[in-house]
């Protein structure tokens, strides 16, 4: 499969044997949701919080749970389409967070952005991250203190870097859209109407361009544990920053803001938020 990565490109790391085997994992969900992608039998329903859910998220994450029970029956899983137990930064155990599909709406529709998302967190840290978007031909991964790296098409992966644009005037910011802001709402438009360049990315998407350094800002005003936790990691390796809305770093809030770090406390005083002076 073309997203598949063989070689962990320099990655080294303690945590080396639980990223190849997550690379393993996003192989499995690789075959399973390309094969359901544009499918003219996909079955699509409704959740109770109205948003889809298909066939095909409920598959990947039946087998990545399936792979994970069986090489490391002592760690827990949190996931999107089966739940789990409610955890919190501060739980000291394993447990590994999944996003079969980050992007449903897109893979329902034929768009190819979308990815499987797989963290593994360890005493209240993730230390293992992989996002897989096979129709967009990319692979990214790290593990903390071994660096992040992203391969495209399976060519030999490359390291990633944030960018190091310095002010909002020159930033390219990418975001979700206009709703779910609230009273942020025209701080947020305040935001983007500063910028250099705006693009309404959305999803994990616009979080790997930041660690790529493509983009500058992205950021998202509601999400999940499991819409987050792989792409914190990515993009503090790659040197940058991972914050709620209010400034609290890490994926354990309900938001998100990743930047190249040099400018993330003027993003949070756009904002009109706390911790503005805090990067």
């Amino acid at each position: 499969m073309s997203g598949r990565v063989n070689s962990l490109g320099g990655n080294s790391s303690n945590f080396a044997a639980e990223l190849t085997f997550a690379l393993s994992l996003a192989d499995q969900a690789d075959a399973i949701s390309l094969s359901r992608y544009r499918a003219l039998d996909l079955q699509i329903t409704t959740k109770p919080d109205n948003t889809p859910v298909t066939d095909a998220d409920r598959a990947v994450e039946q087998a990545i749970r399936d792979a994970i029970s069986a090489t490391y029956p002592a760690d827990t899983v949190v996931g999107e389409e089966f739940g789990g137990t409610k955890l919190t930064q501060d739980d000291p155990n394993r447990y590994w967070v999944i996003d079969p599909i980050d992007g449903t709406k897109n893979f329902l529709r034929g768009v190819p952005t979308w990815a499987t998302l797989i963290a593994l967190v360890i005493g209240g840290q993730v230390v293992t991250s992989v996002v897989s978007s096979p129709a967009l031909y990319r692979r990214w991964y790290a593990t903390r203190g071994g660096g992040a790296y992203v391969s495209e098409n399976g060519a030999t992966p490359r390291s990633l870097r944030v960018s190091a644009v310095a002010s909002l005037a020159d930033a390219s910011i990418a975001y979700s859209d206009f709703i779910g802001w609230g009273d942020r709402r025209a701080a947020f438009e305040n935001l983007l109407d500063g910028a250099w360049r705006t693009r309404g990315l959305g999803d994990f998407w616009s979080h790997m361009l930041v660690a790529e350094g493509s983009v500058d800002v992205a950021i998202e005003p509601s999400l999940a544990l499991w819409d987050m936790a792989a792409l914190d990691l990515i993009v503090t390796e790659a040197g940058g920053r991972f914050t709620s809305l209010d400034g609290v770093d890490g994926p354990f809030g309900p938001n998100a803001i990743s930047t190249n770090s040099t400018i993330h406390s003027q993003v949070l005083s756009a904002l009109n938020v706390k911790g503005g002076n805090n990067g």
